[in-house]
């Protein structure tokens, strides 16, 4: 099911107590400007740089805005996780520098998540997270979103921060 402008809500029942969704972000492309850097894909193909991701300014969504409406969500009470891939075909050392400068940007960023997972390329997304029958992707991959089973999806190539708002109406 995709966000796209109206007005959705899921409350499922966990233990005779209302639990809303947890909020998964992507971040690459979603949250984080690594496709807007220069040289981007030489950097963390050819030349293994794992400092493309670690870029502070360079982020997509007005992060003062966005932060306002993740704290409004959980005071509603819903949850906020990452869920990121590393980069195709990359050695194991490269994805483990990658994996701790996500995690840092991700603490800095998105102080708020609570669950945070930086997997391989190409991993479904919905197979790692731990809130599974209650959930939603914001993601810009269209493949990611299609294949998202576990709830809403939300195009991160339109307005999140709207989209997240909506679910607060």
């Amino acid at each position: 099911m995709c966000l796209s402008g109206r007005r959705a809500m899921i409350v499922l029942q966990r233990k005779g107590k209302p639990m809303k969704p947890t909020i998964y972000f992507d971040l690459d492309g979603t949250v984080y400007d690594l496709y807007g850097q220069p040289d981007w894909l030489e950097r963390i193909t050819t030349l293994a740089d794992p400092t493309a991701y670690a870029n502070e300014d360079a982020t997509l969504v007005d992060m003062v805005a966005l932060h306002e409406t993740l704290y409004n969500l959980l005071a509603a009470g819903y949850e906020v996780g990452v869920v990121s891939w590393l980069a195709k075909n990359a050695s194991e050392d490269y994805n483990k520098q990658v994996r701790r400068i996500k995690r840092e940007w991700v603490k800095k960023f998105l102080p708020m998540a609570t669950e945070v997972h930086i997997v391989k390329y190409g991993t479904p997304k919905h197979r790692v997270i731990k809130n599974r029958d209650n959930a939603i992707i914001v993601d810009d991959a269209a493949e990611v979103r299609e294949t998202w089973n576990r709830g809403l999806a939300i195009d991160a190539n339109g307005d999140i921060i709207k989209s997240l708002n909506d679910l607060l109406n």
